[in-house]
């Protein structure tokens, strides 16, 4: 995400290569920078005569060497931007060009879905003469600043809850959280700058009352009855609800409280003072004082010895979403399982 950042203020301050080689997974990216370079590199008049967009499916790499080896019309140089490159017919005869580059042609290439070979003489002209982007879908840890970014960029804040709530509900797929949070943009009400867990469950139907934030909240304050409730929604809801996304929502809170319970008990060790609340957040990775507060506030309640049990119960019960030793179980059975299991403890 920090590259994606780096380039686009490149872009915005004007300063373009001859080569831009956008690659990877995550096509939201690839799709953001490529908007850019064609909406900036050229003037609205110029864009008529100078850029040129061709589809890897309808072209060969001859071809598209042959555009880039032309001479702009009445401008400095072209634009010639290349879609869905994966499809392209010998694209390692692009290498042709990248490896010698027009200097009135800016070549934008986008290739979805996998990264093209790095051994190959395609992939060092781009590397030696242009810039390479490799799109990687984000890590768990990294979605919710960059949502908070992207919100905010619409001119609109989001509960922390809210957040949770559509990370749970869409993974790491950062083109469909962005389309989601288009169209919750678009319905929000005139005026507003909050989206809450209401909007949340009004706008994309996840329930503000059952869901994994409320689960993770009603074990950590050993709230068993309100968990149970919580767990039997997710067994009649079971689509909505994975079991494997459940697990891994508690097995990160249980790894914060094992976290912060070691590092205070070799604090008391060494007699030296607990890490501040802002280097937690780093260590944590939480994007708020407040979350790290929550974290310390309910390591009263769980020991570390009991926590190292409970992370032992996370990882036989993933093995048993997965279909390990899970005895034909539901996942509505295996979660209500595991959870009398975290309270008898």
């Amino acid at each position: 995400m920090a590259e994606f950042e780096r380039l686009q203020k490149e872009i915005a301050a004007r300063r373009f290569a001859p080569i831009y080689l956008l690659m990877g997974e995550e096509s939201y990216f690839i799709d953001r920078l490529q908007e850019q370079l064609a909406d900036s590199i050229l003037g609205e008049a110029e864009r008529a005569f100078n850029q040129l967009t061709v589809y890897g499916k309808d072209s060969d790499a001859g071809q598209v060497v042959n555009l880039c080896r032309q001479m702009p019309m009445m401008g400095s140089y072209q634009v010639v931007i290349l879609k869905e490159a994966q499809q392209l017919r010998q694209i390692e005869k692009l290498s042709f060009y990248t490896q010698s580059p027009s200097p009135t042609t800016i070549l934008v290439i986008c290739h979805k879905e996998k990264n093209v070979d790095k051994r190959s003489s395609f992939y060092k002209g781009c590397v030696a003469n242009g810039v390479v982007f490799e799109s990687v879908t984000p890590r768990d840890y990294e979605i919710g600043g960059w949502l908070e970014q992207f919100i905010a960029g619409r001119g609109l804040k989001i509960d922390r809850k809210a957040l949770v709530m559509l990370t749970d509900h869409l993974g790491t797929s950062i083109s469909k959280i962005a389309i989601e949070l288009e169209k919750l943009a678009v319905s929000m009400p005139q005026g507003a700058t909050h989206i809450t867990d209401v909007d949340i469950e009004t706008n994309i139907g996840i329930s503000k009352d059952f869901n994994n934030f409320e689960l993770c909240k009603a074990v950590l304050s050993r709230d068993m009855g309100r968990s149970l409730m919580i767990a039997d929604h997710f067994a009649r809801n079971p689509k909505d609800n994975p079991l494997l996304v459940t697990i891994m929502a508690l097995f990160g809170q249980f790894r914060d409280l094992f976290t912060v319970n070691y590092l205070g008990w070799l604090a008391r060790r060494k007699g030296q003072p607990m890490p501040s609340d802002q280097e937690l957040m780093r260590i944590l990775r939480k994007p708020s004082v407040y979350v790290v507060q929550e974290v310390k506030q309910q390591t009263a309640l769980w020991p570390n010895k009991k926590v190292f049990e409970i992370l032992g119960l996370l990882r036989e019960y993933d093995a048993k979403s997965k279909g390990l030793n899970s005895g034909g179980a539901s996942d509505g059975e295996l979660l209500r399982e595991l959870l009398l299991k975290i309270f008898l403890l």
